[in-house]
């Protein structure tokens, strides 16, 4: 049965300027580089400024740029002035332009190490291999994780090597191209767990009794070794515990990511950290920049919007196309002005959050000591910076501050509070800075467990319950007592 009802609802609707401005917000500096570069490319109606002293002074200013949301458009929406008088120089600006034209930039090059994939395949190109078996070693390291482990099944590997090149692969072919890759450098490589990839590295040294013992303890008590039970294996191998300290000294001199220190993996690039603010301690005062190196500034392209007065002139007698062409270059404008309008207000919104927390943790980034940390949420930093909260939560999220004492991610100031014994409100950080001092000063042959750790803290005035201490233990990345035992 079909019927017509009337109700009423309340519904949100973001703008396009309000999106961009979402987005930007969660960029970092890097990201923020890549966006500009692509809509730079993909708008033919923004452009980079290369040199500032071009442009004249005392022109119109961007902001009075308006424009309709609508997408279909008359003669009428269309102000021909809207245009005229956009401002080639925005009212910000992310660099200076402090130097003479005799002092330019000379771009230093420099050269990229191989990558580890590449390094294992000049070793596999060494091999007297044939061609079906050089293609299942270049499929293999293909495969092999940036630990330097390859953890996928064999079987799974022959079924992509059959759908890739059309030809059956034994599991048996795949075993014996892979013995040789571990026989590669760096030692270890290609294993399919810890067991295997510390026996093939004890393999390769010369044979000593010690070694022979670790060689035994990682083959038939890897598990025991691992959860540190040495009490069974000095009971089942019938050795000394002076001999037990060498086999442990010997396995730890191990690495148990042979692929991990390899310098030119991607992980180590992507840990390169580009800080989006500076806060810098001078003579008890804090001085407060927003580095921006590759940032250019932007404005709104000088010929699209002479272009646009010209298609707009004649009001009478427009044909279809050109009409087309009018309300292609005014939504090129709109993209353009509202990408600028973005970026600026992305730089305003997070200069604003980075001061209010600066000013809520102004003695830490004097001191740059733990104590100094107080208790911050996101709704303390809302309030004093007179954001929204979510407005908060993306300016702080994978963005980082340089200090005089390093380089912190700015999550890194918000934690809750406790109170100590005095009554006075402490962050969670001083108390985890307690908790891993405590441990590290513990004696390793009779670790601190979780509920001696809750005396120890509860002696220093912290009251602390023991699932609160086994937390902080494993954000700290500390194991439990058992596992931080030695002999």
């Amino acid at each position: 049965m079909i019927r017509q009802q009337l109700s009423q609802r309340l519904q949100q609707r973001l703008s396009p300027l309000q999106i961009q401005q979402v987005k930007m917000l969660e960029l970092n500096t890097i990201e923020l580089e890549n966006r500009i570069d692509q809509e730079l490319e993909e708008n033919p109606a923004l452009e980079e400024i290369d040199d500032y002293s071009s442009v004249p002074d005392g022109e119109g200013g961007a902001d009075e740029f308006d424009s309709n949301d609508e997408g279909n458009i008359s003669e009428e929406d269309i102000v021909f002035g809207d245009y005229l008088s956009e401002d080639d120089i925005p009212d910000y600006k992310f660099q200076q332009n402090n130097y003479s034209s005799e002092n330019q930039k000379e771009e230093i090059p420099y050269s990229e190490a191989e990558s580890f994939q590449e390094y294992l395949l000049d070793q596999l190109r060494l091999r007297p291999l044939t061609e079906k078996q050089f293609r299942i070693g270049e499929y293999l390291i293909g495969n092999i994780d940036e630990d330097g482990y390859l953890r996928r099944d064999l079987g799974a590997i022959s079924d992509d090597l059959a759908f890739q090149y059309g030809d059956d692969v034994l599991v048996s072919e795949i075993e014996k191209v892979l013995e040789v890759i571990k026989g590669f450098d760096p030692s270890g490589v290609a294993s399919g767990d810890l067991k295997e990839c510390l026996l093939l590295q004890l393999k390769r040294k010369t044979s000593t009794p010690v070694r022979k013992n670790a060689c035994e303890i990682l083959e038939n008590y890897f598990e025991e070794f691992s959860k540190k039970h040495f009490e069974k294996i000095l009971k089942g191998m019938n050795i000394g515990e002076d001999e037990l300290k060498d086999v442990i000294k010997e396995i730890t001199l191990l690495s148990p990511k042979p692929g991990s220190a390899w310098e030119s993996n991607l992980e180590t690039k992507m840990a390169q950290i580009n800080p989006d603010f500076v806060v810098e301690a001078v003579n008890g005062e804090l001085l407060f920049s927003m580095p921006q190196q590759n940032i250019p500034e932007l404005r709104v392209n000088r010929e699209y919007q002479e272009m646009f007065d010209d298609y707009s002139k004649n009001k009478k007698n427009q044909s279809m196309d050109r009409r087309e062409a009018l309300l292609f270059v005014k939504q090129k404008l709109d993209s353009a002005k509202w990408f600028i309008d973005a970026v600026k207000q992305r730089q305003n919104t997070l200069k604003g959050t980075m001061l209010a927390i600066v000013d809520l943790q102004h003695d830490f980034f004097l001191s740059g000591e733990e104590h100094d940390l107080k208790p911050m949420i996101l709704k303390d930093v809302a309030e004093l910076s007179g954001y929204d909260i979510s407005t908060v939560s993306r300016v702080s999220n994978s963005k980082y501050v340089q200090t005089n004492y390093g380089i912190y991610p700015l999550k890194y100031f918000f934690s809750e509070s406790l109170q100590n014994e005095a009554g006075e409100e402490v962050s969670t950080h001083e108390v985890k800075a307690i908790l891993k001092a405590c441990i590290e000063k513990e004696d390793k042959n009779k670790p601190l467990t979780d509920n001696a750790l809750v005396k120890e803290l509860k002696n220093k005035g912290y009251e602390v319950a023991r699932r609160t201490i086994a937390k902080y233990r494993e954000q700290l990345g500390i194991p439990v007592a058992r596992l931080r035992k030695e002999i």
